[in-house]
């Protein structure tokens, strides 16, 4: 046994639990795939373990070792692109997986005739070409041009070198690795384009991967009575594998903070984070000397739609409604879901009385219409009120009380009149 891979394996089997403990509290399919690429890794340092035993089985455990590390690093750089859920990007890694598995199998077995190996490397550079131009019409994206251009170079070089006497195999073998990690390191950087440890770390970690490729027969030709520890050359898999981790604790931390501030069924913004933007936009209509609105939002019969059909269709009705709503204001302007089935508006300048008596208006023309859910024609509507700082009051618990109690006579209102289904809305400024 190659006793000395027995370390690695121990370090890298510790990483993947702890990876493995990461993924689980928060799932995407792009850790799922990360997490089956350093099972993949884990493989290739126990099969290394047996490179040495005797006759087929030490070729098995070549085979077995080399090719897992090639399925890792396709796991990996496929995991990132920002087009997986693009039906194409599923033949892509079928593709790859396959050319490059068969490549390395017909490169390490001995007495394979020259043609085969010679079909292998084309369909390396074809495969990914072909997928590309027959999708073109309906998607393409610079990155997947990138890599049929990486992997169009490879084959080439593969098809010029594999065949050399003395060290085709080796510079074979190494050409194919260099590309998959080099293709990691490239996703990554187009992923995870942000100032973070986990970002750096994981990307100049896929580089020095890559470069191990090169460096070490560039090594054994010019410098060879230098004989680096194997330590040496898989110190960047730990470096990728702590990197990693770091970013899937990144996106957690992120994420957090994210359900900290917005509400959970809509998106929206919280109180929270609602009563601070109020609170800032109030300071900048001070410092400018302008007018900000704030409209509340109640959704008119939604206890009806929840006894009626029950709380998942109230569920979506909700989110139905941030969404609707969400596509009429400004990107400037702050959409918040403040209760159960009260929604609050914040319209910052350039912004009047009219211009909030109009945006309200038109959210209400876009609840008229009865909302189709799961088979379910849902009829609501909204009762709305609304308040200009610093007209009706000059402070925020002051202009959400006089929102309030407007929004509540136009639903005093309503219910008075009986036959209308469409809010009022109250404003006692003459018009």
């Amino acid at each position: 046994m190659n006793w000395s891979e027995l370390p690695d394996l121990a370090a890298i089997a510790l990483l993947t639990c702890a990876f493995a403990s990461v993924v689980r509290r928060n799932y995407t399919p792009a850790s799922g795939l990360w997490l089956v690429g350093w099972v993949m890794i884990a493989l290739h340092f126990a099969a290394f373990l047996f490179l040495f035993a005797p006759g087929n089985w030490g070729l098995l455990a070549e085979l077995t070792g080399t090719v897992a590390l090639v399925l890792a690093g396709l796991l990996f750089q496929s995991a990132v692109i920002p087009y997986w859920r693009e039906r194409s990007s599923r033949w892509m890694l079928a593709q790859l997986i396959g050319s490059n598995a068969l490549y390395v199998i017909l490169l390490l077995i001995d007495h394979v005739p020259h043609w085969a190996l010679n079909a292998a490397a084309a369909l390396i550079g074809i495969g990914p070409l072909a997928i590309t131009l027959t999708v073109l019409r309906r998607f393409h994206h610079a990155l997947r041009w990138s890599t049929v251009a990486i992997y169009l170079a490879l084959s080439a070089f593969l098809l010029i070198f594999q065949n050399h006497p003395e060290n085709g195999t080796n510079l074979a073998l190494n050409a194919v690795l260099f590309v998959v990690f080099l293709g990691c390191s490239f996703n990554f950087f187009f992923a995870f384009r942000r100032a973070t440890a986990g970002a750096f770390v994981t990307i100049t970690g896929f580089m020095a991967w890559a470069s191990v490729f090169c460096v070490g027969p560039w090594m054994q030709i010019y410098l060879p009575h230098i004989h680096p520890e194997s330590e040496v050359w898989n110190l960047p898999k730990f470096v990728v594998a702590v990197g990693m981790i770091v970013l899937l604790l990144e996106d957690q931390i992120e994420h957090n903070k994210h359900l900290a501030l917005h509400d959970e069924l809509t998106g929206l913004p919280n109180r929270r984070l609602y009563q601070d933007r109020m609170s800032s936009a109030l300071d900048r209509a001070r410092r400018s000397g302008s007018q900000m609105a704030l409209l509340v939002v109640d959704l008119n019969h939604f206890k009806q739609v929840n006894d009626s059909y029950g709380h998942h269709i109230g569920d979506l009705l909700l989110q139905h409604v941030g969404t609707t709503f969400s596509g009429r204001v400004r990107r400037s302007d702050t959409l918040a879901r403040t209760g159960g089935d009260e929604f609050s508006l914040i319209l910052e300048e350039p912004t009047s009385r009219a211009d909030a008596l109009h945006v309200s208006q038109s959210l209400l023309e876009l609840l008229k219409e009865p909302i189709e859910l799961e088979g379910n024609l849902v009829r609501t509507g909204a009762s709305i009120g609304v308040a200009v700082y610093p007209e009706d009051a000059s402070d925020m618990e002051s202009l959400c009380i006089a929102a309030d109690l407007r929004m509540y006579e136009a639903k005093k209102g309503l219910a008075t009149q009986g036959k209308k289904k469409a809010a009022q809305i109250a404003d006692p400024q003459p018009r």
